[in-house]
């Protein structure tokens, strides 16, 4: 049976053509934005740089969902100045780990960040002490989506107690410097501010991980600060679109 955008069923007894698969993107899937493919194996597309995965049951999502694109290895990190849930000032340099610094971007209301967000503050409380730091930036419009606003914001933050400063991206300037497409989105820099990882936390969606599975953030920034450079193979995030003003 396939989907893709409406549901498609093939009578055993009637022998015409099944639909035509929807276009593959240049990692070899098909994109969640586009379409969804069910009960059909996408072949897994192996490059220097990103493994992409078969499609499974589980990467079936909202149209919104976007999935974030290749690691510009090298790229430099852009700089900014945010407002931050204690009210003061942030830049980059503020943000800046002495081996590591990641850039995330997340927001209060998204399903993927709310299941996940738990696990990244795991991530950057091992990390701290081996010399990266972190900063969450939430980019989206709060005029559309009030559950994103600065107030709930700060509530967010403290109830997941963050180690990192969470700052509020107004103008959506520093969304599009970066390049940011979804939330969670994952920047994962050197020692240099050199990009070096542009993949996903894990292999949880809106449910948690299998027991055991890599920790691919983890993993990814944890060589970053010992090596200054991430790994070529990165399975991309993917989470609900930055909602753009």
């Amino acid at each position: 049976m396939y989907c893709f955008g409406q549901v498609f069923s093939t009578v055993a007894t009637n022998l015409s053509p099944p639909p035509r698969l929807p276009p593959l993107n240049p990692h070899g899937r098909t994109m969640l934005n586009q379409g969804i493919l069910v009960g059909a194996v996408v072949p897994t597309a192996i490059s220097s740089r990103r493994i992409s995965p078969l499609l499974h049951m589980e990467d079936i999502a909202p149209m919104a969902a976007k999935e974030t694109p290749l690691c510009e290895f090298g790229k430099p990190a852009p700089d900014f100045r945010l407002r931050g849930v204690h009210s003061r000032e942030w830049t980059l340099a503020d943000c800046r780990g002495e081996k590591a610094t990641l850039v995330m971007f997340i927001c209060n209301h998204c399903p993927y960040v709310k299941a996940c967000i738990d696990r990244i503050v795991a991530v950057c409380n091992e990390l701290s002490p081996l010399g990266m730091q972190a900063v969450a930036i939430m980019p989206n419009d709060v005029g559309t989506y009030p559950e994103d606003s600065f107030e709930n914001m700060q509530r967010f933050a403290q109830a997941h107690k963050f180690p990192f400063p969470y700052l509020y991206d107004e103008t959506q300037q520093v969304a599009r410097a970066y390049g940011a497409v979804c939330t969670p989105d994952f920047f994962g820099y050197n020692a240099k501010l050199e990009l070096q990882y542009r993949g996903r936390l894990d292999e949880g969606r809106t449910s948690p991980p299998r027991p055991g599975t890599k920790r691919e953030l983890f993993e990814a920034m944890q060589q970053i600060i010992e090596m200054g450079q991430g790994p070529k193979e990165q399975i991309p995030s993917i989470g609900c679109s930055v909602k753009w003003i």
